[in-house]
This record gives structure tokens, C-alpha cells and sequence, in this order.
């Protein structure tokens, strides 16, 4: 596990990112599986999680905050309060998950300057990028690593 969080703290150092550091899919799932006090947070919307799919993880590492919020793709006013209740521990470890890895930067860059010693973003998100035929799950990301998800 120290490994993976080396490596993550490094990407984070060579790319001067705001928070703790950056983690593959693969990466991640390694971090729940061996350390279950690690939170994968996913920061897409419900209709997302609902329609599209989600990763399949033991349910109390399993949170789940809105960035934005659907239909109206509006910022989440209150993102912040949400997050301190699902993460009372500003100290635990938290990997921050969206569908390509944009939103879930940008939680955990505000959960950082909200005072979180360990957010990670999981590069790639869920669905990763849009394969030659416009469509997602099948280049980059959880899904296209094989990695256990429910759902579309």
C-alpha cells in the first residue's frame, strides 16, 4: 500500500497538483482491498451513478457526494457539508471518483483547502475517455480496467 501512495504523492509532486496525489483505477481498487478505512468518494450526480453505473466495493467504503448537480449541471452549493458528513475524519484516506476525472479533481482540491490531509484523485474516472465511436467504459477508467461495477 505504501507503494501505490508513493507513487501517487509522486504524480502529485511532478505535476504540482493542489492535493495529496493521483491514482490509477488498478491503484485504487489495490487501496480498498488492502486498507479498509480508505473511502472511495464518487462526486458524480445520482442519475449518473443510477443510470450509468457504479463500482461494486464494500458499501461503508462507498460514498457518495454530488459535484454537480443533475439535470442542471449546476455546481452543488452545498458539496462541502455533504463531504463532512459522509467523511468525518479529515485524516482518512479519500479517493475522489467522477466519470473522465475532472470533477474529481476538483473535489479533491477543495477537500484539500478544506483542511483533508489525503485526497486522491483516480485519474481516468469511471467511464474513462470516448473511444472512436463516441462512446465511454471501453478506453481508460474503472470499467475498461475490469474492475467490479453494477449497473448500464
Amino acid at each position: 500500500m505504501n507503494e501505490v501512495i508513493d507513487k501517487a504523492k509522486q504524480r502529485s509532486q511532478e505535476q504540482n497538483l493542489p492535493y495529496s496525489g493521483a491514482v490509477t483505477p488498478e491503484e485504487a481498487y489495490l487501496l480498498l482491498q488492502t486498507d479498509h478505512s480508505v473511502i472511495l468518494l464518487d462526486v458524480r450526480t445520482n442519475a449518473e451513478r443510477d443510470w450509468v453505473g457504479r463500482v461494486n466495493i464494500q458499501e461503508e467504503q462507498h460514498k457518495a457526494v454530488q459535484w454537480s448537480l443533475y439535470p442542471s449541471g449546476t455546481p452543488n452549493p452545498d458539496f462541502l457539508a455533504q463531504l463532512q458528513s459522509a467523511v468525518v475524519d479529515k485524516n482518512a484516506t479519500i479517493l475522489f471518483l467522477c466519470r473522465s476525472g475532472v470533477r474529481s479533481r476538483h473535489g479533491a482540491k477543495l477537500a484539500t483547502e478544506n483542511g483533508y490531509t489525503a485526497c486522491f484523485d483516480i485519474l481516468q474516472g469511471f467511464e474513462g475517455d470516448k473511444d472512436a465511436h463516441g462512446h465511454r467504459k471501453t478506453v481508460g477508467g474503472w470499467c475498461s480496467a475490469d474492475l467490479p461495477w453494477l449497473g448500464a
